[in-house]
């Protein structure tokens, strides 16, 4: 196991993608269709509530695709999904923040005081 994996594993999260094992990092995470804005960071998000467990799948397509144990129901999931995405890029869950697609499940999430590059930079070492 690979000490960034054990420090995930230790921290709750869990790589789903099987073939990623070996290697650290998520792949295909240039693909993602992340925008700079001013003040943060936008990346859009392909939520699974109702999982069974809460983790960072990898990237689908042009976005993030986060499960989580939530169901999506009265914003359970996305608060859920904020969260994760808080404790992934070491920021407070304050400075996560749904922008869109409140009810459907392709968001968007505003990092705020993150630039693109520190972002890529925690998921590939994720």
């Amino acid at each position: 196991m690979h000490a960034s994996r054990e420090c995930l594993s230790n921290c709750g999260f869990q790589i789903a993608d099987p073939r990623s094992r070996g290697d650290c990092g998520l792949k295909d995470i240039q693909n993602i269709d992340v925008r700079d804005v001013d003040g943060g960071t936008v990346i859009p998000v392909k939520v699974v509530p109702g999982s069974s467990r809460d983790r960072i799948v990898g990237a689908l397509g042009d976005c993030l695709k986060i499960a989580t144990s939530a169901p999506a129901e009265k914003g359970k999931a996305n608060k859920a999904v904020a969260a994760i995405l808080a404790k992934a890029m070491g920021v407070s869950k304050k400075d996560v923040t749904l922008i869109s697609g409140p009810t459907n499940p392709r968001k968007e999430f505003l990092i705020v005081g993150m630039s693109w590059e520190q972002v890529q930079q925690r998921l590939e070492n994720f």
